[in-house]
C-alpha cells in the first residue's frame, strides 16, 4: 500500500512517499480501507516532535510510529477474531494508526459506523477537533454566556455549534474574512478580532473556551463573570519545549486565588464521546466545516498548511481528490454542501 512515512523529526518535509506492507491486526481491531484522513494541529506537532517535553511519548530521538494521521473514515476490509461491531464493508469513521496511507488499523472501540449524511470526507474532519469541543463544553448549560476565541478553526467551528445545541449565548471571535463564516454556524455574537479586543469589552462570560492563547491570563479573567471559567487550549508550539503546559500552570497557580476557574481536560478518544458527536451530526445540530481537500499524494502539503495555523474549519486528505484540489481561499462551507473536486 502507499503510505507516508517519517524517519525523523521536522517540517513537512520528512514525510516520504512509499510503498509498505498493510497493516496487521489483532483480535480487537479493525483494519480500514482509508477513503479519507483528517489532518490536525496534533498531526503536525508530533511530526516536528513538539513539544519537546512530550518526546518520551512520541519517541526520543525518531517518532515511534511513522505514520501520521488518526482521524479516518472509511471502509471496513478486515476484522480480527474478537470483533463483533463490524464486518468487511462497513462504512466507519473515527480514530486509526496512521491514517495518512491506503490502509490503516484500528481498535474496535475507537469506530462507529459513518453517519449516513456525511460523505467520507466530511466524516474524516470530525473525529478529533469534534470530540474535543464536546469535552472542552462538557457543563455547559442552557442561557450561559459563552465565547469562542479562535472559532473558525477545526475545533471552534464544532465549539460554536456545540455550545449552540446546548442552548448557550455564543459570541465568536474570528478575522474579518471569517465574520459571514461565523454568524452562518448559528453564533449570536461575533467580534472582529482585528478591530475590537474582548478582554477590553464590557460584556463578561460565563465560559471562555481559549483556541489562540493571544491574551495575558489576566486579560481573559477580565473578561469573565466572577465565577465565570477559562479553558485554554491553545497550542503555542512556537514555546518549543512546553507548548502551552507553562501557561496552563501559571494559571492554575492564579485561578487558586480567586472565584473564577481555569479548567483544563485531557484528551482522549473514547467511544462514548465518539457516539455524543454522531448523534449532534444525525441530529443535524453540528456539520463540519471543510476548507481544503487533498489527494494522499499531497499530504504534506496538507500538514503544512495546516501548520500555519489559519485553516478555516478542517483540512483534510481524500483517496478521491485530484492533486491541487482545494477549496477557494475566501469559502469555507458547512458540510452541508458538496466539497469542490478539482477535475
Amino acid at each position: 500500500m502507499k503510505a507516508f512515512i517519517q524517519d525523523t523529526y521536522g517540517s513537512a518535509d520528512v514525510l516520504q512517499a512509499r510503498d509498505v506492507g498493510r497493516p496487521e491486526i489483532g483480535d480487537d481491531q479493525v483494519l480500514v480501507r482509508v477513503r479519507a484522513a483528517g489532518v490536525n494541529p496534533a498531526d503536525w506537532a508530533v511530526m516536528n516532535g513538539l513539544p519537546y517535553i512530550a518526546r518520551p511519548v512520541y519517541g526520543m530521538r525518531r517518532p515511534k510510529a511513522g505514520i501520521r494521521g488518526t482521524d479516518v473514515s472509511g471502509t471496513v476490509e478486515a476484522v480480527g477474531n474478537a470483533v463483533t461491531r463490524f464486518k468487511p464493508g462497513n462504512e466507519v469513521f473515527g480514530s486509526a494508526h496512521g491514517s495518512y496511507a491506503e490502509y490503516a488499523a484500528a481498535a474496535e472501540g475507537q469506530l462507529l459506523t459513518k453517519p449516513a449524511n456525511l460523505t467520507f470526507e466530511q466524516a474524516a474532519a470530525a473525529p478529533m477537533a469534534g470530540q474535543v469541543a464536546i469535552l472542552a463544553l462538557r457543563g455547559v448549560e442552557a442561557g450561559q454566556k459563552v465565547l469562542i476565541n479562535g472559532a473558525s478553526g477545526g475545533i471552534g467551528s464544532f465549539a460554536v455549534q456545540i455550545a449552540k445545541s446546548l442552548g448557550a449565548e455564543v459570541t465568536a471571535v474570528v478575522s474579518t474574512r471569517n465574520v459571514n463564516m461565523a454568524r452562518s454556524l448559528g453564533a449570536d455574537h461575533v467580534i472582529d478580532y482585528t478591530r475590537d479586543d474582548f478582554t477590553q469589552g464590557e460584556e463578561r462570560y460565563d465560559l471562555i473556551l481559549d483556541n489562540v492563547s493571544n491574551h495575558s491570563l489576566s486579560d481573559l479573567r477580565g473578561a469573565l463573570a466572577p465565577t465565570g471559567i477559562l479553558i485554554p487550549n491553545g497550542g503555542r508550539f512556537d514555546k518549543r519545549w512546553m507548548a502551552s503546559g507553562g501557561r496552563v500552570i501559571a494559571g492554575m497557580v492564579t485561578f487558586r486565588f480567586v472565584s473564577q476557574t481555569l479548567r483544563t481536560f485531557v484528551m482522549s478518544t473514547k467511544l462514548e464521546t465518539l457516539v455524543e458527536l454522531k448523534e449532534l451530526i444525525e441530529a443535524g445540530e453540528v456539520t463540519p466545516v471543510m476548507d481544503r481537500t487533498y489527494p494522499l499524494s499531497e499530504a504534506p502539503q496538507a500538514l503544512a498548511y495546516v501548520g500555519e495555523g489559519h485553516a478555516r474549519g478542517k483540512t483534510v486528505i481524500s483517496m478521491s481528490a485530484s492533486p491541487t484540489a482545494s477549496m477557494p481561499e475566501a469559502a469555507a462551507i458547512p458540510a452541508s454542501a458538496p466539497i469542490p473536486v478539482a477535475s
